[in-house]
């Protein structure tokens, strides 16, 4: 089992667009659809696997290209710590002083661990100041648990 890392910041508004951070319907739309619908049908399908967007489910980076990868971990706690370090980095532009001030980053990195331990993901979101949004996934892979048949892109020890 090993976990890869990923990081998204960027604006609000784009993080918004929810139809290009979903996989799209495994069957396009029936003959005879509405050519709007058919249209974005073939844009999420061209665009989701391609476009750096978090996904709603976060096994979905599986499919994500691998240049998106942060760090390939083995070890659990490393992920976490990883997580715990970039929550201490961007914790000063986030909106909400209540997040700036009250995050426990030991209690924030010890439940990462224990949940990429068991062989689940982690994500974790926040409001930064602009209005921006910071996205914080890791995903843990041989195989992932909620979506097997997504293949790893990234071996550990693979350098990306």
């Amino acid at each position: 089992m090993h976990h890869h890392g990923y990081l998204w910041v960027g604006a609000k508004e784009r993080f918004d667009q929810e139809a290009l951070r979903r996989p799209p319907h495994p069957e396009p739309p029936p003959a005879g659809s509405k050519p709007e619908l058919i249209q974005r049908y073939r844009e999420v399908a061209a665009e989701f696997a391609t476009v750096d967007l978090p996904p709603l489910e976060t096994a979905y980076w599986l499919v994500k290209p691998r240049s998106l990868v942060r760090g390939t971990w083995g070890e659990a706690k490393d992920a976490a710590a990883w997580i715990g370090a970039r929550v201490a980095e961007y914790a000063p532009r986030f909106a909400s002083e209540g997040e700036r001030c009250f995050i426990d980053l030991a209690l924030l990195a010890n439940s990462t661990a224990e949940k990429l331990s068991s062989g689940g993901d982690v994500s974790l979101g926040f409001y930064l100041e602009r209005p921006s949004y910071l996205s914080l996934a890791v995903v843990t892979c041989s195989p992932n648990r909620t979506k097997p048949e997504l293949a790893c892109l990234v071996e550990q020890g693979e350098t990306v």
